[in-house]
């Protein structure tokens, strides 16, 4: 607690309510085909965290590492990563072959001292790519140059203050350039009042779509996932029908926060995956399935659950980012074991096959 304010990493990691199992409001697997849920899973666990927080002293990710959004690139696989060093959020990168065993290769987004809008925070969350569930992740780009989302908060501290969201180009994935914010709070609907979160970027035909969560004001907040829309990168319209992903019913998985979307095409259908937070303390991943990008379906199944006690994530498998490499789909996320503030922060795997 700063001040009597508690943030987001705390709230999330409030004592646990025992609430047992669980349901997701609206939730249904039934769209007329069998078992629609078997291309998303991704039952099988890497044991450890595949990426840790430096622990070297003055690095930018010396606590801890957080929202992976892997892709391929250049005939490697890259991860671009959020890390915080007690003070606020930075963006790094780091490469693999295998996309277990990473490198890092350093910052890309720095935070800028000069700058009211990130001088203490920016975190990118995601980069253009294309839009196929079976895909590596490979990147796309606009005028010779790759577009990421990032978001930013204006406040030193964990995540403190409500936080923006702008773009940035770049021609070779390390040197960037910052655009000034695309969408602000103010001016949102109350669901979004309190502070923007993690912004995904695609495109579809003409258009392109950002889809983010949001918070609402006061303690303790609800967050939910909307969509606003462009055809040129720079103005931007809220959908009308955000937020898109709503808070399930009282003990569902999703009942305090339905969070941090990544958007991926199979079999004619959209699919929406994205963390879920419930009164009971834990996150984990979900999934929502739809015919279009504005109508959505929950499924009533854990994508990604929280493990047993003494596991890398114990309290939260959250924050998910997808790709097909190998003959598998991999889902990457982050994973929290121990208790806060000592708790412990890294991205895991899992994939669709057995190691």
């Amino acid at each position: 607690m700063r001040d009597g304010i508690v943030d987001r990493r705390q709230f999330i990691g409030s004592a646990a309510l025992g609430l047992g199992g669980l349901a997701v409001e609206g939730a249904t697997a039934k769209v007329g085909r069998k078992d629609p849920v078997a291309p998303f899973r991704t039952p099988y666990k890497y044991p450890k965290l595949v990426l840790a927080g430096s622990g070297v002293k003055g690095t930018f990710d010396e606590k801890l590492v957080d929202c992976p959004f892997v892709f391929s690139h250049e005939g490697r696989f890259c991860m671009t990563y959020v890390g915080w060093d007690g003070s606020g959020y930075q963006t790094g990168l780091a490469d693999s072959d295998d996309l277990v065993n990473w490198r890092r290769k350093g910052i890309i987004l720095a935070r800028d001292p000069n700058d009211p809008i990130t001088r203490y925070n920016i975190a990118t969350a995601s980069i253009l790519r294309d839009n196929d569930l079976m895909s590596p992740g490979r990147l796309i780009k606009v005028d010779g140059h790759y577009v990421c989302a990032w978001h930013a908060y204006p406040g030193t501290g964990y995540e403190a203050g409500p936080a923006v969201i702008g773009l940035a180009y770049s021609k070779d994935l390390i040197h960037w350039d910052k655009t000034p914010p695309i969408l602000f709070p103010d001016g949102g609907a109350p669901w979004e009042e309190g502070g923007l979160y993690k912004p995904y970027l695609m495109k579809v035909g003409r258009t392109y779509y950002l889809f983010y969560n949001a918070k609402t004001k006061g303690e303790p907040w609800h967050e939910q996932t909307g969509l606003a829309t462009s055809t040129d990168l720079k103005h931007w319209t809220r959908h009308p029908a955000s937020p898109l992903l709503r808070n399930g019913v009282k003990g569902a998985w999703d009942d305090r926060f339905a969070s941090d979307p990544v958007l991926l095409r199979h079999g004619g259908r959209w699919a929406m995956f994205y963390f879920g937070l419930s009164t009971d303390g834990y996150a984990r991943d979900l999934l929502a399935l739809g015919e279009s990008l504005t109508d959505f379906r929950k499924v009533d199944e854990i994508l990604v659950d929280h493990g047993a006690p003494g596991s890398v994530d114990e309290k939260y498998a959250h924050k998910p980012s997808v790709v097909y490499a190998r003959g598998a789909l991999y889902h990457h996320y982050c994973a929290v074991s121990g208790k806060w503030p000592d708790d412990v922060r890294g991205i895991a795997v899992a994939r669709s096959v057995p190691w």
